[in-house]
């Protein structure tokens, strides 16, 4: 069994630190909405968190990536939990949780999915059905409770059937596409970007089949998310675009993020008033940007400890912002209101 580590902020100045977070400034002047960002440094130092996730208990778990863990900080204390996972460099990389809160991560060095218990820190591994599908990357529950996951440098897009442990996997059609991103579109359709290439796919719940969807020459997808009516929205990291694929009508409208070409705009999220939220991780300090769509409008703020690339980003039920400052040892939380 494994066991886990507590750590507890040690002093009245960190636990207020994290209550009050960072009012911050957007830098195009007046805003739309008021940004405070509170961000918690990790459990063990050079963790390298890398992905986050919300789970049913209320806390902020993460994937370190760097130490074999599992962490989560307790978003009102301040208190953060290691879970040391039993096999050795795992590389914990993505990570999402059922509805039961059980925490879900991908183990891309060691090629298996587990799932983690909280409650007694019992991992269970389920390992690729395909020894070429050897780095899962990023994974995701659709409303019927099945998992899927991408795999990138085995080029595979797969699920994983938790009642019964099965595991199926379909190789995407173009050579050394990197499937990396996940999300579900309304009708249950997995939608993932492909980022050694111009392209985003989906694949069909049922059959398996996957469509590809060509996006301008030189882009490259890192991730994705889709909004209200199934329009997909992805980071160009390779030229410094926020993206728009109608998958309907296969059009894409393309935005130049504010950092421009070598700003790198990668973890992003949208929040239930259509408004889309990524970070460009080749700006010093990383930038947290908010696009208007009815407007074709951009807002950027700091990230207060630089960021060290914000690889993920998802958003809580009740509209925060979770984020992983993987390069600076924290994760963080974007809270998002009307201004006064």
């Amino acid at each position: 069994m494994t066991r886990s580590r507590w750590f507890v902020a040690t002093s009245a100045a960190a636990i207020l630190c994290a209550a009050l977070g960072h009012v911050v400034r957007a830098q195009t002047g007046r805003s739309a909405v008021q940004v405070t960002i509170d961000e918690w440094a990790v459990a063990t130092p050079k963790a390298h968190p890398h992905d986050p996730a919300f789970a049913p208990d209320g806390g902020l778990w993460y994937t370190g990536q760097r130490n074999n863990t599992i962490g989560r900080v307790d978003m009102s204390t301040g208190q953060t939990r290691e879970f040391p996972l039993p096999t050795a460099n795992s590389g914990p990389h993505g990570i999402t949780s059922d509805n039961q809160g059980n925490i879900w991560f991908t183990g891309n060095t060691a090629a298996y999915i587990g799932k983690l218990d909280p409650k007694s820190g019992k991992v269970t591994e389920y390992k690729m059905a395909d020894p070429a599908a050897r780095d899962p990357h990023t994974l995701i529950f659709d409303k019927q409770g099945t998992l899927w996951f991408t795999v990138q440098g085995g080029n595979f897009v797969g699920k994983l059937d938790p009642q019964t442990g099965e595991v199926t996997l379909q190789n995407a059609p173009t050579p050394k596409s990197r499937p990396y991103g996940i999300v579900i579109m309304s009708d249950g359709t997995p939608v993932f970007d492909l980022f050694g290439t111009n392209k985003i796919g989906t694949i069909d719940p049922k059959t398996m089949a996957i469509t590809e969807y060509v996006l301008p020459e030189g882009a490259r997808p890192r991730r994705i998310a889709v909004d209200q009516k199934n329009i997909v929205w992805y980071t160009d990291y390779a030229r410094g675009f926020l993206g728009r694929l109608d998958v309907k009508t296969k059009a894409v409208k393309e935005f130049a993020s504010p950092g421009g070409p070598k700003s790198q705009p990668y973890g992003i999220s949208l929040t239930s008033d259509g408004a889309i939220w990524y970070s460009e991780s080749g700006v010093q300090p990383n930038t947290l940007v908010r696009f208007d769509p009815p407007t074709s409008t951009f807002e950027k703020w700091d990230i207060p400890s630089g960021g060290g690339v914000v690889r993920h980003m998802v958003t809580a039920p009740n509209g925060d912002l979770l984020l992983a400052c993987s390069g600076v040892d924290k994760v963080a939380r974007v809270r998002i209101r009307k201004p006064m």
